[in-house]
């Protein structure tokens, strides 16, 4: 059985158990609970992926898949069961992909921001550097209630799952900031996808880390 070295509060192994849900391989997958702290190198761990970071996913053949982006390709290379994450239409793919870029890329924005606000000294927190991470996060929002309509009206994707995990982790860590306010197509979008089986089975948590 393959090996997905997880956590239940990283939002990139969310994203690849949301794919394994949706493509019907999540009780074919044993997961692992590993601790890949951003600022600790895992020894371990980099035994089997250099970067230290999860998921990463132990193949039976001996391959080691890195990326939540690779992970979900694989799910989806491996399962015909529901949607199809990466289109075979090239316009399509582009689409999806672009949008998975976006997700992503707003988690990128996300993880900086959590280590400056809540893992820094408060003296050393920069304040520059919260008011650029807000300012990405309410520009990916609003480019995202532009085209709400479009993620609602289109097949479900890997754009799907990664903005939408995405703004499920805004929620976890950055309830206050209140993506929502003023953005009503979004928050219908993200009330819907939420409601979908794979994300109910996937929420996050403030698990015990392993030592």
């Amino acid at each position: 059985m393959p090996i997905l070295h997880w956590s239940p509060r990283s939002p990139y192994v969310r994203k690849a158990m949301v794919a394994l849900h949706e493509k019907g391989l999540a009780d074919k997958v044993e997961t692992v609970r590993t601790h890949a702290d951003p600022m600790i190198p895992h020894e371990g761990l980099m035994a089997i992926n250099p970067l230290s970071k999860i998921p990463t996913l132990e193949l039976e053949d001996g391959r080691v898949l890195f990326d939540s982006h690779v992970v979900c390709e694989w799910a989806d290379l491996e399962s015909v069961e529901g949607p199809t994450l990466f289109p075979a239409d090239p316009g399509a793919r582009l689409e999806a992909e672009r949008d998975e870029a976006l997700g992503t890329g707003l988690l990128d924005v996300a993880l900086p921001w959590l280590v400056e606000l809540k893992m820094r000294p408060e003296a050393q927190r920069s304040a520059q550097m919260l008011e650029v991470y807000r300012t990405k996060m309410n520009r990916v929002a609003d480019w995202l209630e532009g085209h709400a309509a479009r993620l609602t009206e289109r097949p479900f994707d890997i754009g799907h799952i990664s903005v939408g995990v995405a703004l499920c982790y805004l929620d976890f860590r950055f309830d206050a900031e209140n993506w929502r306010n003023g953005r009503p197509a979004l928050a219908r979008w993200h009330e819907s996808f939420s409601a979908r089986r794979s994300v109910q089975a996937t929420t996050f948590r403030d698990d015990p880390r392993p030592t």
